[in-house]
Order: C-alpha cells, then sequence, then structure tokens
C-alpha cells in the first residue's frame, strides 16, 4: 500500500539582494553632518588664544568639518566668560567665512543668562544656538519646556537642544522633544541620552534632526535617520570621523562600519576612560602641535603617560603619519 502523500507548503525563492548603490538624499542638516564641537584654545597663560582658535578652526573645515560648535563641554563653557564667548564665536567667523556652520553654546542652569548669552552669540555671528537642559536646579518637563520656548523667542537663530542628562541631572523627554519640535526655531538635537529607542520615536514623529553627540553612536543614529555627529574626537581625526557618514551614504555599510571600528579605540581612549573629552583632546592636539593651550580648573591636564598612550592610540587609528590630523 502507497503511504499518503504529506502536503508541503510552496516556498517561494528568495530574490537576490540589490546591489549596493547611493542611498536616497536624506533632507540636509540645518548645519552640515560633520560638526566639531571644537576645543577653546588658550594660551600658556590661561587666555584666550583667539589666533589659535582660527587656525584650529580653519584647519578642522579643510579636514572635512561643516561646522563647529563652539562653547559646548568640550570648549569648556562652564569657565569661559560672556565676553570670551562672544569673541571666540566673532573669531571663528572671520576664520571660516560664510560656508561653515558656527553654533554657539549658550546654555546654562538660568533662562535669563542663557537669553543674554543667545542675543550676544546672534550679534557675533553665529548660525545657530546649542542649548543645554537647564542643570543642576532639575526642573520638571513643564518648566524643561518653557526654558527653551523663552530663549527660541528671544533670538532669531535656530536651536539645537542638548540632551545629555549625565552631566545636567534633567532629561528632555521623547514627549517634550515632540512639543518642542513644533516651534519654528528648534530644529535639532545634540543626543547624548543613550536611548535609541527614545530617539527613534521622536525621529517618527518630527523632522528634527537629531546629531549624534557620543562618539561611538555616530554610525547607530545615522544608519535610522539622524542627521551626523557633533563630535569631540573629530577635534584629532575630522577626517576620519566624516569617512563613516561618506561611506554610509555610497551605500557602501561595510566601509561605514570598517571605519567606525577603526576610530573606536581612539573614542573609547578620549571619552571611556575617566577623562574629560576635552583634556584628552587638548593633549592629543598640544602632542600634534596644534592649538590648544591648558585647560582650566577645576580639569586638570592629562599626566604624560595618559598623553603618551593617546597618541600611540592616535597614530593607529591615522596610519603611519604620526603627525596626521585628518585620519582619512
Amino acid at each position: 500500500m502507497t503511504a499518503p502523500r504529506t502536503a508541503t507548503a510552496t516556498v517561494p525563492p528568495i530574490a537576490p539582494a540589490p546591489a549596493a548603490g547611493p542611498r536616497p538624499a536624506r533632507p540636509a542638516p540645518p548645519f552640515g553632518r560633520s560638526v566639531c564641537a571644537m576645543v577653546t584654545p588658550f594660551t600658556p597663560a590661561g587666555a584666550l588664544d583667539v589666533d589659535g582658535a582660527q587656525r584650529l578652526a580653519a584647519l578642522l573645515v579643510a579636514e572635512g568639518c561643516d561646522g563647529l560648535v563652539l562653547s559646548g563641554t568640550t570648549g569648556e563653557s562652564p569657565t569661559t566668560s560672556d565676553a570670551e564667548k562672544a569673541t571666540l564665536v566673532r573669531a571663528v567667523r572671520e576664520a571660516v567665512g560664510d560656508h561653515v556652520s558656527v553654533v554657539a553654546g549658550v546654555g546654562t542652569a538660568d533662562t535669563r543668562h542663557t537669553v543674554e548669552l543667545a542675543l550676544a552669540a546672534e550679534k557675533a555671528g553665529a548660525d545657530g544656538l546649542l542649548v543645554v537642559a537647564p542643570y543642576y536646579s532639575r526642573p520638571p518637563q513643564d518648566a524643561v519646556e518653557a526654558h527653551f520656548r523663552e530663549i527660541a523667542d528671544a533670538s532669531g537663530l535656530p536651536l539645537v537642544l542638548y540632551d545629555i542628562p549625565g552631566r545636567t541631572g534633567t532629561r528632555i523627554e521623547p514627549e517634550t522633544m515632540v512639543r518642542l519640535a513644533g516651534h519654528p526655531r528648534i530644529v535639532a538635537v545634540k543626543d547624548c541620552a543613550y536611548d535609541l529607542l527614545g530617539t527613534q520615536k521622536v525621529l517618527a514623529r518630527t523632522e528634527l534632526a537629531y546629531y549624534a553627540g557620543c562618539d561611538e553612536q555616530v554610525l547607530a543614529l545615522y544608519a535610522v535617520g539622524g542627521a551626523g555627529y557633533v563630535s569631540t574626537v573629530a577635534n584629532v581625526v575630522p577626517g576620519l570621523m566624516r569617512s563613516v557618514l561618506d561611506a554610509f551614504d555610497r551605500g557602501d555599510t561595510a566601509g561605514a562600519a570598517g571605519a567606525m571600528r577603526r576610530a573606536l579605540p581612539l573614542i573609547e581612549a578620549m571619552m571611556a576612560a575617566g577623562l574629560p573629552g576635552t583634556v584628552t583632546a587638548k593633549a592629543l592636539l598640544a602632542a600634534l602641535g596644534l592649538p590648544a593651550g591648558p585647560v582650566r580648573a577645576p580639569l586638570r591636564p592629562a599626566d604624560r603617560e595618559t598623553a603618551d598612550g593617546l597618541r600611540a592610540v592616535h597614530r593607529d587609528a591615522v596610519g603611519e603619519d604620526a603627525t596626521a590630523v585628518s585620519g582619512r
């Protein structure tokens, strides 16, 4: 007797993957894709080094930065005066011209003071404002929202909201982001919240341009629709950081991942080794003979052993030329 035949489902053949090619163009980010959170160079005596700031800014732009953030965390904003912040904007604007975005960090714990800084940055020639969530006082979300709205209403410049709860103690919650996205001058976010799920929820519901503020998340955020990065590590390898985005935009995801892996040891050494990124960036810039100068107290400079270790990791990232800065 012949056994009954067992019915089997028909499985359609798997279509071959399409050849890699250029990805559809994404909306142009408001301040470019590759933005460096630039250090603030000081003289050996600790004064603002205007000439050094202009030379460093010009170099970073020549090596691939579309924009520069001044007086952010990396720029030691807590220890620079209001007058120094305005002077820095004017000097860098003069050095890089009008084709490069200059974003001024103006965030403080005081709404009134932040408005004053915003107006001064606008007058000095900034293209945008980086505004951190008000820190220390830990206001509730309705107060956080009101803080940003007051600043956006006071100035004619577009705002980048800086979400870094690890430093401020206050998160800009996703629902708050969604509400703030309705303001015509709130256009972007520097994302240091380490909440990729929350970020994607906001991306799905708003037109906010999300910039990775944590260097290790550059490719991950870009892949889900981010605008680019605001990078501390770009102070010393601007070309390498940009190459991650360039490869991804060409459809070369393997190349983008490879560039990201190449940068990761330097990112870890600079950002996750127990010292602030300002300290490690200035140590490396000094070792490369580029404008940096000392950090201001309460920060302390890297010791010789740390600086030598950073130089070795940087050398591995940029290749044989130990004096290179780009990393292309």
